[in-house]
């Protein structure tokens, strides 16, 4: 009997006899995906759940909410505005230039396959560290967001409470709760993954229509009136201490950057979805051009809402958008209201945050690149899905909330190095591919042809690097250790962290192979 390879609809090789033989049988063990590795995981997602994945764990909106008080020191409302808009643009063509990679090569391991490849000799060590680099933003992301739920419910308490002062460890309980049972919705209920996405989806939509159609309307209703049009649009406000304007605006774009940062969250789906050469693409426009969308309004809504500015400035809280939300709606139970809105998807962006971050740390144990790789490259075979992957996820951000009780500052060092290590991650994939004029990859589905993708990709790489320094700077001036920017510090002891690793176990590294979609090498003799 001879075997032949054939492509299935999922991008995945499939053993088909060529006499008439009885056929061999097609379970996970006979198919070998574009990632070089037997297909384990379950083809769960359709086009609209990632879709609806992408558009609820990239969750634009509440992220640029979340931060938006202290987004407005870099050049006051009119800075959060058009650093948002700029910092878009540029995330756009990061997106461009991370989609054609997956496009080309789709696999759960995104960056970290597509930085062994584009690298060429050099793949084994860039994608180690690509991989690395992209795991640590992951998880630090879903602290970040963690953080943010936990916030919200502690000031939906405080609002009704008056004489209530929230303390770290109120943060902390919640924080530990938001973490745990985001973490066993993942790990129980892979079947059920779709369709949280699709209901993420839904909020995430049905929310900011529901925010800005109550910020448009209540400040008219009560008689308070809105922002100025200068205030908004025109009154620039340095808030920061440091003298230069332009830096200023430059600096404030991190703000909008960890809105948009994430553009490689569906990619590491791409082995449970079918044909993940033409979907992560098309999933990728729908974050960014849903997201754009829905974040400026948004932003334009909250602005012109805004009654007192320094009010909320001086307001104690573990969430200040709590009290923009009350002079918009002139009440604390509309307040709560809001927030309840914002809560809802923000809890399911925190679910997507933990599927990305745990298939992440899960393609890199399979290549035997971590800690006890044996263990965290299972897939449990009851809920199939990378089980203790996951759970060490969880557990990494429960230490990270021990953190936030000791130090709010060592907590916001740790998550504020989300967009360098992100950034660093996708620079590792995008510069090779350039360098090597962009020949070491099998154009996908989507793919920039001749200057256009040069063009991208050069401008990307430029941002990146640029960026990464200006991002490192401290966020205010003079200089003290409440306004210290500890990232670059987080990056260097990571990387140190990591290298070391490298040095001693690198013999057991396996790094990802490029596999044509018609070439593969099948993992079993199914003759």
């Amino acid at each position: 009997m001879e075997l032949s390879q054939k492509q299935d609809i999922a991008g995945v090789a499939v053993l088909e006899t060529t006499d008439s033989s009885p056929p061999v049988e097609q379970s996970n063990a006979g198919l070998i995906n574009a990632s070089g590795h037997v297909q384990e995981l379950q083809r769960n997602f359709s086009l609209l759940s990632l879709c609806a994945v992408a558009i609820t764990t990239g969750n634009t909106w509440v992220a640029i909410g979340g931060g938006i008080v202290i987004a407005i020191y870099n050049g006051g409302p009119p800075g959060v505005i058009y650093e948002f808009i700029t910092v878009s643009v540029f995330y756009w063509l990061v997106a461009m230039s991370i989609a054609e990679l997956a496009s080309s090569m789709p696999s759960s391991s995104g960056v970290y396959h597509w930085a062994s490849i584009t690298a060429g000799k050099y793949g084994r060590p860039c994608g180690y560290f690509a991989g690395w680099w992209n795991f640590l933003a992951w998880v630090f992301g879903a602290a970040s967001i963690s953080s943010i739920l936990a916030n919200q419910t502690v000031s939906m308490y405080a609002l009704f409470h008056p004489e209530f002062v929230a303390k770290s460890w109120h943060v902390f309980i919640s924080y530990v709760i938001c973490t745990w049972l985001c973490c066993f919705v993942v790990l129980f209920g892979n079947k059920a993954l779709p369709a949280v996405g699709n209901l993420g989806g839904f909020l995430i939509i049905a929310g900011v229509l529901v925010v800005i159609v109550v910020c448009a309307v209540m400040p008219k209703v009560n008689g308070v009136g809105y922002a100025s049009d200068d205030f908004v649009w025109r009154n620039w406000e340095n808030l920061t201490g440091y003298n230069q304007n332009g830096f200023v605006f430059v600096a404030g774009m991190l703000n909008g950057a960890f809105a948009v940062g994430s553009p490689d969250c569906v990619t590491h789906l791409a082995e449970e979805i079918p044909n993940p050469s033409r979907n992560i693409p098309k999933a990728m426009f729908a974050q960014y051009s849903i997201g754009f969308v829905t974040a400026l309004f948004y932003l334009i809504a909250i602005l012109y809402s805004i009654q007192d500015l320094d009010e909320i400035f001086e307001l104690t809280s573990t969430f200040p958008l709590a009290y923009i939300y009350r002079q918009a709606t002139g009440s604390n139970p509309g307040a709560v209201g809001l927030l309840v809105v914002t809560f809802l998807p923000t809890f399911i962006t925190c679910i997507g945050c933990y599927i990305t971050a745990g298939r992440t740390f899960w393609t890199l144990s399979r290549d035997h690149a971590t800690p006890f790789s044996h263990v965290f490259a299972k897939v449990h075979p009851t809920f199939h899905n990378p089980f203790n992957a996951t759970v060490l996820c969880g557990i990494i951000c429960t230490v990270m909330g021990c953190i936030y009780v000791g130090s709010s500052i060592a907590f916001n060092a740790f998550v504020g190095s989300y967009i360098i290590l992100s950034t660093l991650s996708f620079l590792c994939a995008i510069l090779p591919h350039l360098l090597s004029r962009r020949r070491n990859v099998t154009p996908g589905w989507f793919w920039m042809n001749g200057a256009f993708g040069y063009i991208v990709n050069t401008i990307t790489c430029l941002y990146i690097i640029v960026f990464i320094v200006i991002f490192c700077i401290p966020y205010a001036s003079p200089f003290t250790l409440d306004v210290m920017n500890w990232s670059s510090l987080i990056t260097g002891g990571l990387t140190l962290f990591v290298a070391c690793w490298w040095f001693w176990r690198q013999s057991e590294y396996v790094g990802p192979k490029a596999v044509a979609l018609d070439e593969k090498v099948l993992a079993k003799d199914a003759a």
